[in-house]
């Protein structure tokens, strides 16, 4: 954590300056958007990163790396919810999650325009600008204050999309409410601290979770996949919970297989 830190918050800089400035925006897909400040940080985090954990495997949102399983392994996403940050919505994130051997080792999810740090590290516990963080207390699912996204291939209006509608028909009538900001990351470390009761999200990628996983567990909360079962890189569906409401989510969010079937049919 030592060294992954001061990387981040140089890297945070450049976030930082590209937030306010006019950016260059393209299509990576019909509402999947990327400016020059997503490539510039990324490249930024590498060239730093390589220099100090030289032993590890770079995986960068926006450089198209393969190696998704390497033994030891960053993830990077330089700038989570872009979309956010082209239109100066301030809940955009640097995630940065170390993994060895399947297994999250640490974790770092900054984002420099609130000035939010939040940092995990195995057996160490999880923290926000520096202060030790637990999630919430909240039992029932009724009082759950919830949290989710909405993939890019929505637009596709198939199983994602049909996922999404039925979770949150589902789901909605028996919460406090449900949120959606916009950058995974920040939701899961929202979940560590107490902010967020739980979220549940469908189709993301290693990058967007890598950091904020480890975020939840060192915090006392509970990761799984849609079926109860320990999450992994690459699951279809993640749900982070503060652990007291967990199964409760569980019962209600739609059947994955099942849509993917019909949809196929």
């Amino acid at each position: 954590m030592k060294k992954l830190t001061p990387v981040v918050i140089e890297a945070g800089k450049l976030f930082e300056e590209g937030f306010h400035a006019a950016k260059e925006v393209r299509h990576k897909g019909v509402v999947d958007l990327v400016t020059q400040y997503d490539v510039a940080v990324e490249e930024l985090l590498k060239k730093h990163l390589a220099e100090v954990m030289p032993e590890f495997t770079l995986i960068g949102e926006e450089s198209g790396d393969e190696q998704m399983r390497a033994g030891k392994a960053i993830y990077i996403d330089p700038i989570d919810g872009t979309t956010n940050f082209i239109h100066k919505i301030p809940v955009c994130a640097i995630s940065v999650g170390v993994w060895v051997d399947g297994v999250p080792a640490a974790g770092i999810v900054y984002n420099p325009i609130l000035n939010e740090l939040f940092a995990a590290e195995a057996g160490v516990g999880a923290f926000h600008n520096g202060c030790p963080i637990r999630v919430s207390e909240t039992v029932e699912l009724q009082q759950s204050l919830l949290s989710t996204g909405f993939p890019y291939t929505k637009v596709e209006m198939g199983r994602d999309f049909r996922w999404v509608i039925e979770t949150m028909k589902s789901l909605l009538p028996f919460t406090q409410d449900i949120r959606r900001l916009g950058a995974a990351s920040v939701d899961l470390c929202y979940v560590a601290n107490g902010i967020f009761d739980g979220f549940y999200e469908c189709n993301l990628k290693p990058w967007d979770v890598a950091a904020g996983i480890l975020l939840v567990t060192e915090a006392g909360g509970r990761i799984s996949n849609h079926r109860g079962e320990p999450y992994r890189l690459g699951d279809p569906i993640i749900v982070a919970t503060n652990g007291k409401n967990h199964d409760a989510l569980l019962e209600k969010i739609a059947d994955y297989e099942r849509i993917e079937h019909e949809t196929s049919s």
